[in-house]
């Protein structure tokens, strides 16, 4: 019986030992299995990340364990890029920044163009319109100074010695008109010259009963020269028959004003000794001023005389004058860089001022073919002009009232008729020009997804839109949204740019920038034929004279022109690569396709770098306390202080 209990016993306890057995089992495949599993997968990823570092396998996960020679080239660009890619290290020569490396899988890319798919096109929101032809006015506004017309300015002098006895015009800013009494002069010298021309004309009347033909003569010589001498001492014609009619001589005459205007100065006062050619008043005819600008030499260059302008002024902005375009400086300003234009503004009604500014706007024809085609202004179509008077027009030819010069046709100075009106201009919005100091250039979409760039010529600016002289056709595709993105694209391709443009295709009849002429005429004749006929620097591949006058380098005995001076140590240390690159240059100066292209990722497929693990672990300071500031030791509070404190 005590056998059976035991044996009882035991299997039980057999039994709890296997069930707490295959618990522990259950638990050991619960937890530990996952765990193994999540091991073996990261050690199976190193293991991965290993390999294709040590570069037994490729990125794009091929079979093969090695690489193609061609895909390996390294360039070095310059971070800010200055110049194009570079085959050997060192230092930019424009900004003297260190060259940093780049790989490229050496496929050729289009040197002069960007690609890129409608679905990177959306996302950049790359937008284009088309070139346009419109009738395009521009207008230039400019501010001046109204001041007197010089033609209408008169002084009046005292032709004799004398006294003034009488002022009759006391005041600046007297209105007077021609022929009247502005002053009372004595004078011994004008009565004796009285006296001797009534002598002579009494003298030519006894004679004209003598029988001497020369005798008579003689008297009518001195008769005429002692009135020619009344005259030429200030003396009008009607007072001088008035003296004959009488027959009394005076040694006081009245001074009358010869133009009808304001007096602006009066130099001399009543009771004043006076000597010949002293003034007494100067006299201003204010019916027409002159509106003095200065204008912009391109601007300048665009008007032409005869030409309208309206205005308005300081002191009345709610009225509107008019007036044409009298003298053009033919010199610019040295100072200023301005070019003088002057404006005649009628003032029948003395509404304008002199010395009050003005805000003038002139409205001329846009584009280069408005220069050539002519202007159109109903006033002066098939009109006839005077070539100093800008506001005398006629209808038929004629003499002009105030020179008596010949009237000209308007279609001298560039005017038509309505039926051959201003010719249009090419146009695009201004979003859609990139400017870079002297240079511009357009984003033209050749094809569907090809964006050319293209160096223009700008003409003025009307509004939201910019006149284009040269470099595009009507009809073209020109991207207006966007370009800034697909001009980064041109320089992460190390093609023409906005940065670069001069390595684009030049326009079909662009001349050499006046920049690159004004350098090349520093050198000597011999120096400069020989920079012209190499045309480019064999380091950065730049025109010769875009960088300031060229240097020259002597290469065993073979004299090479460099754009700069940070050129010469590249130049120096492979002469025969250089050499090599200006042998090779394609003469018809497309020297961009001989060199190496540096092919980045496209806009549309990102480039996924992946973490160096080799790199060292960056170290994050840890955030400390602030240390507690020192306080000052406690003095002992009175009953007072205790009880703010405890207030607070």
């Amino acid at each position: 019986m005590n056998n059976l209990n035991q044996s009882e016993i035991c299997a039980r306890d057999e039994a709890s030992s296997q069930k707490k057995q295959n618990v522990r089992r259950w638990w050991i495949r619960l937890l530990v299995q996952p765990f193994l599993f999540l091991l073996c997968g990261a050690v199976l990823i190193a293991g991965l990340g290993v390999a294709q570092r040590m570069g037994f396998i490729t990125a794009g996960g091929g079979g093969h364990s090695h690489e193609s020679p061609l895909s390996k080239v390294v360039k070095y660009i310059c971070p800010m890029m200055c110049t194009p890619p570079q085959t050997e290290p060192g230092r930019c020569p424009v900004c003297a920044m260190e060259l940093v490396p780049a790989t490229s899988d050496g496929s050729k890319s289009d040197p002069n163009a960007v690609r890129i798919d409608p679905a990177a096109r959306r996302i950049a929101n790359i937008q284009t319109t088309s070139v346009e032809s419109m009738p395009l006015s521009h207008t230039i506004q400019a501010v001046g100074e109204l001041s007197y017309d010089e033609g209408n300015l008169k002084t009046l002098s005292a032709y004799v010695d004398g006294r003034i006895e009488r002022l009759y015009a006391d005041f600046t800013g007297v209105e007077v008109k021609q022929g009247d009494r502005l002053a009372y002069l004595y004078s011994p010298l004008l009565y004796s010259s009285q006296v001797e021309l009534l002598l002579a004309k009494k003298a030519l009347e006894n004679s004209r009963s003598a029988t001497l033909k020369r005798v008579i003569q003689t008297n009518e010589n001195l008769y005429q020269s002692s009135k020619q001498r009344l005259v030429e001492l200030g003396m009008t014609l009607p007072q001088i028959e008035e003296i004959e009619k009488t027959g009394k001589a005076n040694s006081r005459m009245h001074l009358c004003a010869p133009i009808s205007g304001t007096v602006i100065k009066k130099p001399a006062v009543e009771g004043q000794y006076v000597k010949e050619g002293q003034v007494i008043y100067q006299l201003a005819d204010l019916s027409q001023l002159w509106l003095m600008l200065e204008l912009f030499p391109e601007d300048a260059a665009t008007i032409r005389y005869g030409q309208k302008v309206e205005a308005t002024v300081q002191s009345q902005p709610d009225q509107t004058f008019t007036g044409r375009v009298a003298f053009i400086d033919p010199h610019v300003d040295p100072q200023t860089r301005t070019v003088g234009v002057r404006i005649v503004m009628p003032n029948p009604e003395g509404a304008l001022r002199v010395g009050d500014y003005a805000r003038a706007t002139i409205s001329v024809p846009a584009g280069s073919k408005g220069k050539s085609g002519g202007v159109y202004d109903p006033e002066l179509a098939d009109c006839w002009i005077c070539p100093r008077h800008p506001h005398v027009i006629a209808k038929e030819p004629g003499k002009c009232p105030v020179t008596g010069q010949a009237l000209v046709p308007t279609s001298q100075y560039g005017y038509v008729s309505q039926s051959i009106a201003e010719s249009e201009a090419l146009t695009v919005p201004r979003d859609a020009v990139l400017m870079a100091g002297q240079h511009s250039v357009l984003y033209v979409e050749t094809e569907p997804g090809r964006f050319e760039i293209r160096n223009v010529v700008l003409g003025p600016t009307c509004g939201d839109q910019i006149v284009i002289l040269k470099g595009v056709k009507q009809g073209e595709q020109v991207a207006t949204r966007g370009n800034f993105l697909i001009d980064s694209q041109m320089q992460l391709a190390g093609n023409p740019s906005l940065i670069d443009p001069t390595r684009a295709e030049p326009l079909p009849d662009q001349e050499k920038s006046e920049t690159i002429l004004a350098a090349l005429s520093k050198l000597p004749p011999a120096d400069r034929s020989r920079a012209e006929q190499q045309r480019i620097c064999p380091v950065t591949m730049m025109s010769l004279g875009s960088m300031g006058a060229p240097a020259k380098v002597d290469l065993n005995g073979e004299m090479v022109f460099i754009c700069c001076e940070g050129c010469r140590e590249s130049l120096l240390e492979h002469p025969k690569q250089y050499l090599e690159k200006l042998k090779t240059a394609d003469s018809s100066g497309q020297q961009d396709q001989d060199l190496p292209a540096m092919e980045l990722p496209s806009i549309e497929s990102p480039l996924m770098i992946e973490p160096d693990d080799s790199l060292p672990p960056l170290d994050v300071p840890l955030e400390m306390e602030p240390e507690p500031l020192p306080q000052a030791p406690r003095l002992p509070l009175t009953a007072t202080g205790a009880k703010q404190e405890v207030r607070q």
